[in-house]
């Protein structure tokens, strides 16, 4: 038997290729960024082949740091960064344009055209879905509308389109030499396209956003052997694939109705397993595949997404300079005792749950002579928290009860300064465990579970092991008066963009 496992995980900013044994530690990592191409305000994109260039080498990276290659691997699972498209030439695999990624705004007015007067829960009830620009159907829409001969390619079957799970697969699996061209059904629950009862493409979804089927790929379980690797990991089989914030579900073990994970990523996600029965929102959350293995019912789940959480220090970073690193954010901010009164809201591309809103826009408030960059970087920091603690109230409302803990992963949970204001803002203990790379070990033990070298989801979650937990200390009404600054400076992101 194989000794380890291993998971391709897709971000928004990086790829990493992680190798996992059976107890769920990790053996080998290698993780490299690639460009983040913004060429209109508002406009995120990706080169897909960079992204595949990268895959390979993180890959080939992994397995030299662990010592091993592909005849030590059991399985693969892939994770992606979900709403992100990319429509590429079947025959070469040539992309027709830059993969649109999920902060990606262009959409917006096709996206207020299909609302209508039906308002932009015209959908919700089908897809679990609101109309905004975060999904993905829309963006292949776009890419048929303004790229010269794709539309009548797609409909003679010579294009394809996918999320990033279903780009890195196909190219896993052979690319033009025979190429799997499938999407889990997680993915696939965040297109505007599928379905949530039947996990299927709806015909009248895709006749109201004149998307050919014949370009999309199958639908299929997130636990599964989908097919064989080539190059560079010849032989070894393709057994998942997820969205990165299902995956982190599965990887924190969140296997039983009503225990939630949040993910502090590039933004950060919020999502809570409500069982085999889709549970519709009416706080502004979304209601969402969480996962599917093999044949079994699906799970579905609740979730509050927030679209600049991490994004937010990269910003302090790369756009303002004033730091040179991310791990400096924590030093800087910790360098001063409170905010100043400063709140930064960063609607860098509109708010995500619970309002939705594409009209908003960052801004900072309560600036003075006193305001220092430390006093920036804790309002940046503490910016996640608030954003975090909204969806909590939401995801509250609309499930019926209250969170009593929360468990957190993703780059940010590094950060000790932020945990504890995560706790003290939502007054219930937060806990990372010692693994805080979830997303790709949530896609590791998919696969594993596909070809039997896990047992079950009991096995999973023996491997669970806390590292660290954070208890509330803020007094009550300082929390309470901090959380009414915070949502008075939410309101002046509001229609910004006319």
């Amino acid at each position: 038997m194989q000794a380890y496992v291993g998971a391709l995980d897709q971000g928004t900013t990086s790829s990493r290729f992680m190798i996992f044994d059976h107890a769920g530690r990790v053996v080998g990592v290698d993780q490299r960024e690639h460009r983040q191409i913004c060429p209109r305000p508002g406009w995120v994109e990706h080169d897909p082949l960079e992204i595949w260039q990268r895959s390979q080498e993180v890959i080939r990276g992994a397995l030299a740091q662990a010592g091993c290659g592909p005849r030590d691997l059991a399985a693969i699972g892939v994770a992606d960064q979900r709403e992100t498209v990319v429509v590429w030439d079947r025959a070469t695999g040539e992309p027709l344009h830059n993969a649109i990624v999920w902060q990606d705004t262009r959409t917006d007015e096709l996206c207020r055209e299909l609302a209508g007067d039906a308002g932009r829960d015209r959908f919700r009830s089908l897809t679990g879905l609101p109309l905004a620009t975060y999904f993905s159907g829309p963006k292949i829409r776009w890419v048929l509308d303004h790229v010269a001969g794709a539309r009548e390619r797609a409909e003679a079957g010579q294009i394809l389109a996918g999320t990033i799970d279903t780009w890195c697969v196909w190219n896993l699996t052979g690319g033009p030499e025979g190429g799997v061209h499938i999407t889990d059904a997680t993915n696939a629950s965040r297109t505007l396209l599928m379905d949530l009862q039947t996990l299927n493409w709806d015909p009248g979804m895709l006749r109201t956003l004149g998307i050919p089927e014949v370009m999309l790929p199958e639908v299929r379980a997130s636990s599964e052997v989908y097919g064989t690797c080539r190059s560079p990991l010849a032989g070894v089989p393709v057994a998942a694939a997820l969205g990165d914030q299902q995956a982190a579900l599965f990887g924190q073990g969140c296997f039983a109705p009503g225990e939630a994970k949040n993910t502090y990523g590039t933004g950060n996600f919020l999502l809570l397993n409500t069982g085999t029965t889709p549970v519709r929102s009416h706080s502004g959350l979304l209601t969402t595949v969480g996962y599917r293995i093999g044949d079994q019912a699906p799970v579905y789940g609740l979730e509050g997404s927030i679209a600049a959480t991490g994004a937010v220090v990269q910003w302090l970073r790369d756009n303002l300079g004033l730091i040179r690193n991310a791990a400096e954010v924590e030093a800087l901010a910790a360098s001063v005792d409170d905010n100043g009164g400063v709140y930064l809201v960063p609607a860098f591309s509109g708010l995500f749950a619970p309002y939705w809103r594409s009209d908003a826009r960052g801004v900072v408030v309560g600036l003075t002579r006193h305001t220092t960059k430390a006093h920036l970087a804790r309002a940046a920091l503490e910016a996640t928290a608030w954003q975090t603690r909204e969806v909590v109230d939401a995801m509250n409302a609309d499930a019926g009860l209250t969170l009593t803990a929360l468990r957190v992963d993703g780059g940010m949970v590094r950060n000790e300064l932020l945990m504890q204001f995560q706790a003290d803002v939502l007054d219930i203990p937060v806990t990372r465990p010692v693994v805080a790379e979830t997303t790709a070990l949530g896609a590791a033990y998919a696969a594993g579970l596909a070809v039997g070298f896990w047992a079950g989801t009991e096995e999973l979650r023996a491997n669970w092991e806390a590292d660290r937990t954070w208890e509330p200390h803020m007094d009550p009404q300082a929390r309470a008066r901090g959380y009414a600054a915070w949502k008075k400076a939410v309101r002046r992101t509001f229609d910004w963009v006319e």
